[in-house]
């Protein structure tokens, strides 16, 4: 379905036409109908689906209508966050370039102009205010924040935004909204707790739901079966010849990071780690070193592997399974964009073997396993519904032999 067939006014349109956007998404088809109607929706999508879009351009379709309040916040959007809350403001400012429509992102850092800025946004009442919500909350503590006159409350990934604790702060949040607005959630996942949510702050809402895509075809899937204590071992001996440009190692927890992270110091490598200790400034530098290509390897847990928009990754290395298929996806999704050839490799220890079938059983395939190096000793067999106790996996040689390995290795480059 083309732009122009939905009920999008010429001003919208212009901004999709000037940025060469013609067809919809799936999402994008779904939602923007269901928004426009003014009914509460709740909406699954993935990543890299178009839903940033899918939300954006209808509220952007009423605003500039000119039924709405001047100088005052007449919608906001929360972002789990920093990284993503920028993402959607470059993109706020390209669909909005025709309109008299105003935005201010309001996310952390230590930068005492920036928060000056986003009071002067705040203050002013910027029709669009996209936040994070510990931010939101710091400005709206202060009393200069008025949201009584907000038409829109959007919750963008906020199965994120849950996992990362911000459940108390969304709800201290709804307090300072007016009871009648449209209120719009997407989120990755469907989880009993977002079902509570969407319960507590949605008014009889609207539900779309997009199966998860397959990965891209072009991405080659491996896979090593190995006991955990091997998986340090396999990440050296991968990066022992050469390192490929561009290499995103997920990790399920920080202090995996850290540890993954230092081990690959220690080969003199260019790595930079992101995970929730950091700050604000310091997750924005280690982005940017790495976008520049000054850091090539980047160990992240996956607040990375939603939202963040970063081409040409040449290799993903899933160090843990991750919980569900869905995850999977978004994390080797990474890799192969803008007609890159991309490599994903995943670390199976004998616990994560039954997660890790479900995987391929959703992926419908079987995901080849390069054996083990040798010089890491014997591995387990692949056997997930016994978890992998005994027998032997038709795909998985025990020990392995260094040629194969290398050969594996060479073509990974």
């Amino acid at each position: 379905m083309k732009f122009s067939e939905l009920k999008l006014n010429d001003r919208v349109l212009e901004a999709l036409d000037a940025m060469r956007f013609d067809e919809c998404t799936p999402i994008q088809e779904q939602a923007i109908p269901v928004i426009l109607e003014g009914r509460d929706l709740i909406a699954v999508a993935q990543t890299g689906t178009g839903k940033t879009a899918a939300f954006l351009l209808p509220v952007l379709n009423k605003l500039s209508e000119g039924e709405h309040p001047e100088d005052a916040i007449n919608c906001v959007v929360m972002s789990p966050t920093r990284e993503l809350a920028q993402q959607i403001d470059q993109q706020m400012e390209g669909f909005s370039y025709f309109m008299p429509v105003s935005s201010v992102a309001v996310y952390g850092g230590n930068d005492g102009v920036l928060f000056e800025q986003q009071k002067k946004g705040l203050t002013l009442g910027a029709d669009v205010v996209i936040a994070t919500p510990g931010r939101l909350i710091a400005h709206l503590s202060l009393g200069y924040v008025d949201l009584s006159k907000v038409s829109y409350f959007i919750l963008d990934e906020a199965d994120r935004m849950l996992d990362m604790g911000f459940y108390e702060d969304i709800m201290q949040i709804v307090k300072y909204l007016p009871k009648e607005r449209q209120t719009i959630m997407f989120s990755a996942t469907m989880p009993a707790k977002i079902q509570q949510l969407a319960k507590t702050i949605l008014n009889n809402p609207a539900e779309v739901k997009l199966a998860v895509s397959k990965p891209a075809e072009k991405i080659v899937q491996a896979a090593y079966v190995c006991y955990e204590n091997q998986k340090l071992g396999i990440v050296r001996s991968l990066f022992e010849e050469e390192v490929p440009e561009r290499v995103i190692i997920f990790a399920s927890s920080k202090i995996k990071v850290k540890e993954v992270a230092k081990a690959l110091k220690m080969m003199k490598l260019n790595v930079g780690e992101m995970h929730s200790d950091l700050e604000q400034a310091q997750r924005e530098f280690i982005m940017h070193e790495f976008k520049s290509g000054r850091i090539n390897i980047l160990v992240a847990t996956d607040i990375v592997s939603r939202g963040i928009d970063i081409d040409d990754i040449r290799l993903v290395i899933n160090f843990d399974v991750p919980h569900d298929s869905e995850d999977y996806v978004h994390r080797i999704g990474r890799t192969a964009r803008a007609n890159n050839d991309g490599v994903a490799l995943t670390f199976v220890n004998e616990k994560e073997q039954t997660n890790f079938k479900n995987i391929e059983n959703f992926l419908e395939k079987d995901i080849y396993k390069i054996p083990v190096p040798a010089e890491l000793g014997e591995a387990p067999a692949y056997n997930p519904r016994s978890n992998g106790s005994g027998g032997r996996s038709r795909n998985f040689r025990k020990g392995g032999g260094r040629k194969s390995g290398d050969r594996s290795r060479g073509r990974k480059q």
